[in-house]
């Protein structure tokens, strides 16, 4: 199917790709279908696109190469509502908000984006940990090949 993307232009994608988010993302809840994107030439972003608004798109990544250690409880409810089997059938993913120079971006850790990637139901989760900042800095991140990422 072809959908108008925010960064991307126009672009095919299939079907079975689509993410669903049962009650949307907070602040988009009539959003529900959203396709999970690679953003070319970057290893480290993606994009998180409304299948259905071409403006609706976030700017994700896995929480996991900023913040080694990140680590929560998810609550049963969530379990259930994504249907999940097994913590491999799991992929978490982080909103970003970026920033000139990119250093200065940050990542949302206490509202991480779970993934069930077998049936291709999305939430996302609002930790009840206040250790978790929404914009929790990067500057301290340098990927494996000595300079910045760049968006």
């Amino acid at each position: 199917m072809k959908i108008k993307t925010k960064y991307l232009n126009e672009i095919v994608i299939e079907e079975e790709k689509i993410i669903h988010f049962e009650q949307g993302i907070p602040g988009f809840q009539d959003e529900k279908d959203f396709a999970l994107l690679d953003l070319p030439n970057n290893d480290l972003l993606q994009i998180l696109q409304s299948v259905e608004t071409e403006e609706i798109a976030f700017i994700v990544t896995n929480p996991h190469l900023f913040y080694p250690t990140y680590e929560f409880t998810l609550e049963d409810y969530v379990v259930d509502a994504l249907h999940i089997e097994t913590e491999k059938d799991i992929a978490i993913l982080t909103i970003m908000t970026i920033h000139e120079p990119f250093a200065k971006s940050t990542i949302n850790l206490k509202a991480p984006i779970i993934i069930n990637t077998v049936n291709k139901k999305g939430k996302q989760f609002i930790l009840n940990d206040d250790t978790f900042e929404m914009k929790a800095a990067i500057s301290n991140f340098s990927n494996n090949k000595g300079g910045e990422a760049e968006c």
